[in-house]
């Protein structure tokens, strides 16, 4: 694992110290690759440390984020009717495009924000709803200050994805839901969950 990490990591350092010198595409499949090498790593460390006796909640501190959401991003759950893994595959890139929507909201994009949601989605939030709610959110929390990682995890409906987000007096927990055509079917500003 630690090899792969590094020759990944050591071929997108290549890329990117000669910018114009090799192809743009080639540093975005560098880039490709490390991450997905450094995220086999971190489920790797995460099931090191499950197997070294650490509960969830400590893992989640450590990765600055819920139980509940390291679980379901981490978890190895068994199907209890019948003793096999259960698989839970996520599509590439939702929770890029989970960060991409809180962005918006943050950045007073609030037109951007809902420029994937659903016909339904619509008929209940729009841009000034958005605009309203993040208000509320921040005259109760203060200036936002950053995203934690995103934890994606399949949902009925599709995937849902969970977003720490910290304000100056607070965290809240951004979290978007997706149906399996990718489009958003809901947006909430949560409590963080214990």
């Amino acid at each position: 694992m630690a090899i792969r990490v590094r020759d990944a990591a050591r071929h997108l350092a290549q890329e990117f110290a000669r910018p114009g010198a090799g192809s743009p595409l080639a540093a975005v499949a560098a880039a490709r690759d490390l991450s997905a090498a450094t995220n086999a790593a971190l489920q790797e460390a995460v099931d090191r440390a499950r197997t070294a006796g650490h509960s969830w909640r400590e893992i989640g501190h450590v990765l600055d984020t819920t139980r509940q959401a390291a679980f379901q991003r981490f978890g190895r759950p068994v199907d209890p009717r019948t003793g096999k893994p259960m698989l839970r595959a996520v599509p590439r890139g939702t929770a890029d495009r989970a960060t991409a929507l809180f962005a918006d909201i943050v950045g007073g994009r609030w037109e951007e924000a809902c420029k994937d949601f659903t016909e339904q989605m619509r008929e209940h939030v729009d841009a000034d709803r958005i605009a309203n709610a993040y208000a509320q959110t921040v005259s109760m929390f203060g200036h936002f200050e950053r995203m934690g990682e995103p934890l994606p995890y399949p949902v009925t409906a599709g995937t849902a994805v969970d977003i720490p987000l910290y304000f100056e007096a607070g965290e809240r927990t951004g979290q978007v839901t997706f149906d399996r055509d990718g489009k958003v079917i809901g947006l909430f500003i949560r409590p963080v969950n214990p």
